[in-house]
């Protein structure tokens, strides 16, 4: 929930008053290149406009090949070479329209960008925010509490980066289907979800938030991930990330002639990326004035010429520093690391809690989810990898199959293993097994989550 002062309405007022004046225009050009759509985007220059009509473009799922943005002034203008998913050109034309609403009067200004950037989940839902240290089994220990907490999960999305974790996940009461709203009730779940994320080595603290209403899922993650400082990297996260592939390549230097910092960025390409870095830009405080961006290959370039919201440029080698971090940072948090596991199957309360401790019980770590129901089928998307680090095994992978039972287990969009049906007694994967074996289970239990075995058997 926001809380709005009486200057922010006059500037929203304002802001109003100005897009009746001079409402916004795009155009959608299918025929001066012959590989990409050019989308065209004139309006009057507001703060988040760029992220505003990124943001869009993202939700529909263009690749954003060619880009040329320029908002020094009062006016905003950018021309966007975009194909689908597929590498086509558009075939529909209500990109327009959807990137219109987005700057109109009625859209969503920058007034309300401090939690969300557009919606992706309405107010059907309680929105659960989460950021701590990540170590293996915390998924599983957060469902498992969810669950026993009554609590049915629509929708989450879960990252990692850096050894920490940021996580949006969507709930209803599992008896109504209707959000929770009930002060004492989210006092008790903000409460144990806390206990849960807090841990030994967690020197930065974890956080829980909950609310009803609505947000963007990706664009609140990015800004959970930069308050939690995941762009810091500390010893015991130089240690414990083990990440791997290709640095991203960023340098900072300021064009004393004009008065900007010039921002540049080479990587290797992917969806989204351009969402990524404006949102990170935006998070700390600047503005892009003009901005190259390429994509047509294997690698991205991005240019950004930029000012911090007070108008200067970068002032000093620490700053200049935060702004590199912060950009490989958001670079990396959607790059997924480990073997993709989807399960899609017939929905039903606790069924996140009893698959994720099925990969705590094979000693798999979650490294990303993807988690969405579609009336009552359960579609599920996990990235996953060996709690030691190694990769993972493809006879953790059938004991993983075997204990799910009916859901269908696809892996890398390759293999797809479709389980048969079994008893509880012969797969035996829903069973805790011996209690105490682990953390995880110990936790649980000093919990008052897990009392005995045959409650869960």
């Amino acid at each position: 929930m926001h809380y709005c002062s009486p200057s922010l309405d006059v500037d929203y007022e304002f802001e109003k008053l100005v897009n009746r004046m001079h409402p916004p225009r795009v155009t959608v050009d299918h025929l001066t290149d012959k590989k990409s759509t050019l989308i065209k985007v004139d309006s009057a220059n507001k703060r988040g406009s760029l992220l505003e009509v990124v943001q869009v473009l993202t939700d529909l799922n263009l690749l954003i090949k060619r880009a040329y943005i320029s908002s020094d002034g009062g006016w905003f203008m950018d021309v966007f070479h975009v194909t689908d998913q597929y590498g086509n050109k558009l075939s529909e034309d209500n990109v327009a329209d959807r990137i219109q609403q987005s700057l109109g009067p009625r859209g969503c200004s920058f007034r309300s960008l401090r939690g969300s950037v557009g919606v992706q989940y309405a107010s059907e839902n309680t929105t659960i925010e989460l950021t701590g240290r990540d170590r293996p089994g915390l998924l599983s220990e957060v469902f498992a509490v969810l669950t026993d907490l009554k609590c049915n999960v629509v929708a989450a999305e879960i990252w990692t980066h850096n050894s920490r974790m940021a996580s949006i996940v969507y709930i209803t009461d599992d008896e109504t289907g209707l959000p929770i709203d009930d002060p004492d009730r989210l006092a008790k779940i903000k409460q144990l979800l806390l206990y849960v994320l807090k841990g030994d080595l967690d020197r930065r603290g974890a956080q829980t938030a909950v609310s009803v209403g609505s947000t963007h899922t990706q664009r609140r993650l990015h800004q959970l991930m930069y308050a939690d400082r995941d762009y810091d990297t500390d010893e015991y996260d130089m240690v414990s990330d083990g990440s791997s592939g290709h640095k991203p390549v960023v340098t900072v230097e300021n064009c004393v002639e004009k008065g900007y910092t010039v921002v540049n960025l080479r990587c290797a390409d992917r969806p989204k990326l351009l969402f990524d870095t404006v949102c990170t830009l935006t998070d700390m405080q600047y503005v892009v004035f003009h901005a190259t961006i390429i994509a047509e290959g294997p690698e991205a370039f991005q240019e950004f010429y930029i000012r911090h919201t007070d108008g200067c440029p970068i002032s000093s080698e620490a700053e200049r520093q935060r702004v590199i971090n912060c950009l490989e940072a958001a670079v990396k948090r959607r790059v997924s690391k480990g073997l993709r596991l989807e399960l899609c199957g017939e929905d039903r309360v606790g069924l996140l809690s009893d698959v994720t401790r099925i990969f705590r019980e094979n000693g798999l770590s979650v490294t990303r989810a993807e988690v969405t129901t579609s009336g009552p089928t359960a579609v599920n998307a996990f990235y996953v990898i060996d709690s030691s680090g190694n990769e993972v095994k493809s006879e953790t992978i059938e004991a993983v199959r075997n204990a799910i039972g009916e859901t269908v287990l696809k892996v890398n969009e390759e293999e797809t293993f479709t389980c048969s049906k079994r008893t509880g007694q012969q797969t035996g994967g829903f069973s805790l097994g011996n209690l105490f074996r682990n953390r995880s289970e110990r936790f649980l239990y000093n919990l008052g989550l897990i009392r005995s075995c045959s409650e869960v058997a």
